[in-house]
């Protein structure tokens, strides 16, 4: 695999194929031809997964696998083109599929190895239809230029021959003197379209008269190219399903245009392999208004032989309710798809997976070896393991994690706390700025960051309402805790009870912005003083639940006496499971910075394991009338646990030793739950010290 990428060789392999061999017919970055898989019909492949998963960076590979070697496209749905008409070009002439059709016609026709130019006579035909529609006003210069974009596309010749520039003129003139007088335009751009068609005897002339002859079989048209294109720019015109009835004609042009350029023997023996269309953000209109046509196509026995790869923010949406799906390893060898009655079914949804520990370590290993002929020496042999326990495997943040190794580990950054805070530059040219904005910059563009990053210290709805009645501006309000909580949805981040911001790494880094968000840390702890009174409101109703989301945010105020006496007091009675999941989630609290007695933030030392290792004992005093030795191995365990779960630092060796020596002599006091708490002694520390979670060991665990 030559991509870079890591964790997509079922896509990318080429020994034995990989699924883009076996669609595309021609091995990545090679002139090898691999057999088809499909031969009669490939599927519409859709990468599915949220933000920071690595779809755009595989359709970037995929388009710089076969650039050069088979006619390749790429648009992304959500390219500002695509958004929204040009200032001088009338709406009802412009569509974000007309726009994206065009785009992508004039990367297809880029030459290839072996192969000139592809000609698209019927597309550039329709879309001439289509925005002579809007040349009413007589703007000449503007008729000019588009006409001219459009024209560009029928044409096999380079752009730079001379020719196609001079045919393209002389068309443009005989259009611009069809308009004089001031009735529509449509209709005379059309016969003088048709007339320039069949003007000549040459080859060329002659493909433009079979595209314009394409056009006769357009319902209602009788058999009639010219009232065919009449009815097709009406149509456009017109919007809503009339507009979809003529761009599903447009998208059939261009797919037609392609396989007329690998029709013949001549033409499949200079041309390899198939053409390859790369659609970003397909969920958006540009998008949806190129795949749902196609699928339509195909799933009515109209074929074409484009490989098109997708990617889909999330995972499912309603144009792809019965695709097939597949992960993506069920892909390496083959996919055993096949198609349906419906047009979703011509379609295979294939979710991204996260990266692996693997391959984790060997990108943090490639950007350690490049910051400095000192820095492997000094790489923590942690920091693998806790970037992926951090990220959850998301390429984004691993690669960006890596950026800021290259870049800060020189400088002591050397947690990926600091790292994250550290400012990187993700080109050279760029200013640089902390990663972890940066980070957040890609994963939750579009606005509403700011009421997001409040909102990330809930833990449910009514804690969300909470915060944003307290915290967050009047028109907010709980409407907008909704809003949040739909897109959160809908861009695929995962759910988790007991957490508003379900994924662990989107939400640690909010946090991180709102604890950075003024100097003074203000907002952090009037955030966290808010949810200590929600809670506190709530322990009349439910007393066992409030209490621990209570002791949670107290510890991420630094307070860490009322969680210490908390589990104190309910350990020698309480169902062992149950308080092991209470510390747990207690000490799940976020911590950025050493706190004051007074819950303030001072630059210092990370205290938690100096109290973990017992060295703050002999100037501790429990409280009168408590069991000292209790009381005191409590608090150890707390900071132990508090320090080896936190995602921004490395965990330490030696606090986890104490918390195995902690939990083991808590099971000697606890022969109901010795079971549980021996197990937790074993897994507790090894799982802190490869990265993975802490989990409450299962009854199975327990009898072993």
């Amino acid at each position: 695999m030559h991509t870079g990428l890591h964790g997509r060789g079922a896509l990318f392999d080429t020994d034995p194929p990989g699924l883009a061999s076996r669609l595309v017919g021609l091995r990545p970055y090679q002139l090898r031809a691999t057999p088809y898989e499909h031969p009669e019909e490939p599927p519409f492949v859709v990468f599915a997964g949220g933000r920071g998963l690595g779809k755009t960076a595989v359709l970037l590979a995929l388009r710089e696998a076969y650039r050069g070697h088979t006619p390749v496209a790429l648009i992304d749905g959500e390219e500002r083109q695509f958004g929204a008409p040009p200032p001088d070009r009338p709406a009802e002439s412009w569509s974000p599929v007309g726009q994206a059709l065009t785009t992508a016609a004039e990367q297809l026709a880029e030459p290839v190895k072996g192969a000139g130019r592809i000609g698209f006579p019927r597309l550039s035909s329709g879309l001439l239809a289509v925005a002579a529609g809007g040349w009413s006003d007589r703007d000449v210069p503007r008729i000019r230029q588009e006409a001219e974009r459009i024209l560009l596309l029928s044409e096999t010749e380079s752009w730079l021959s001379g020719f196609a520039g001079r045919w393209v003129s002389k068309v443009i003139s005989k259009l611009v003197a069809s308009m004089s007088g001031t009735g529509p335009v449509v209709e005379p751009i059309i016969e003088a379209t048709l007339e320039a068609f069949a003007e000549g005897v040459s080859p060329a002339h002659r493909r433009l008269r079979r595209a314009a002859g394409w056009y006769r079989d357009y319902p209602n048209a009788g058999g009639s190219p010219k009232l065919a294109l009449i009815l097709l720019s009406r149509h456009f015109r017109a919007g809503g399903d009339s507009r979809r009835h003529a761009e599903r004609h447009l998208v059939r042009a261009l797919l037609a245009d392609l396989d007329d350029a690998y029709s013949g023997v001549v033409q499949r023996s200079h041309r390899r392999g198939r053409p390859v269309l790369l659609i970003d953000n397909v969920q958006e209109p540009a998008g949806l208004g190129l795949l749902e046509p196609v699928l339509r196509d195909r799933a009515d026995g109209i074929k074409d032989q484009a490989v098109f790869f997708a990617a889909l923010r999330g995972y499912a949406h309603p144009a792809l309710r019965n695709a097939g799906r597949l992960a993506l390893p069920e892909t390496a060898r083959g996919t055993d798809w096949r198609p349906g009655a419906t047009p979703s079914s011509r379609a295979l949804l294939v979710p991204l997976p996260p990266l692996t520990p693997d391959d984790t370590l060997h990108i943090m290993d490639t950007a350690s070896n490049g910051a400095g002929p000192a820095a492997p020496a000094v790489v923590p042999p942690q920091l693998p393991h806790a970037t992926h326990r951090l990220t959850g495997g998301s390429p984004l943040g691993i690669t960006l994690l890596a950026a800021s190794v290259r870049q800060n580990l020189t400088e002591g950054a050397d947690s990926l706390g600091t790292l994250l805070t550290a400012d990187i530059a993700p080109h050279e040219d760029q200013a640089g700025r902390p990663a972890y904005q940066e980070l957040l910059g890609r994963l939750v563009p579009g606005g509403r960051l700011d009421e997001l990053t409040v909102l990330a210290a809930a833990h449910d709805r009514d804690s969300a309402c909470s915060l944003a009645q307290s915290r967050l501006p009047e028109d907010f309000g709980a409407s907008g805790v909704l809003d949040l909580e739909e897109r959160l949805a809908s861009e695929g981040w995962a759910t988790a009870a007991g957490q508003f911001v379900g994924d662990p790494f989107l939400r640690a880094l909010l946090l991180l912005r709102l604890h950075h968000d003024d100097t003074g840390h203000e907002r952090w702890r009037a955030v966290h003083r808010a949810l200590v009174d929600h809670y506190q409101d709530l322990a009349d109703t439910s007393p066992a639940d409030s209490d621990r989301y209570r002791l949670h945010h107290e510890l991420a105020l630094g307070k860490a006496d009322f969680a210490v006496a908390q589990l104190r007091d309910t350990f020698p009675g309480s169902d062992t499971r149950a308080w092991l999941s209470s510390l747990l989630f207690i000490a799940s609290a976020p911590y950025y910075h050493a706190h004051d007695p007074d819950g303030r933030d001072f630059e210092g030392p990370d205290h938690r394991a100096s109290v973990a290792l017992g060295r703050t004992d002999a100037t501790h005093r429990p409280p009168a009338g408590v069991d000292a030795v209790l009381h005191l191995r409590v608090r150890r365990l707390l900071h132990a646990v508090w320090q080896l779960t936190d995602p921004l630092v490395l965990p330490d060796p030696r606090v986890a030793e104490r918390l195995r020596f902690e939990l083991e002599q808590l099971s000697n006091l606890r022969p109901a739950g010795n079971a549980l708490l021996w197990r937790a002694s074993r897994d507790w520390p090894s799982d802190a010290l490869a990265g993975r979670p802490l989990r409450v060991p299962d009854d199975e665990d327990g009898g072993r």
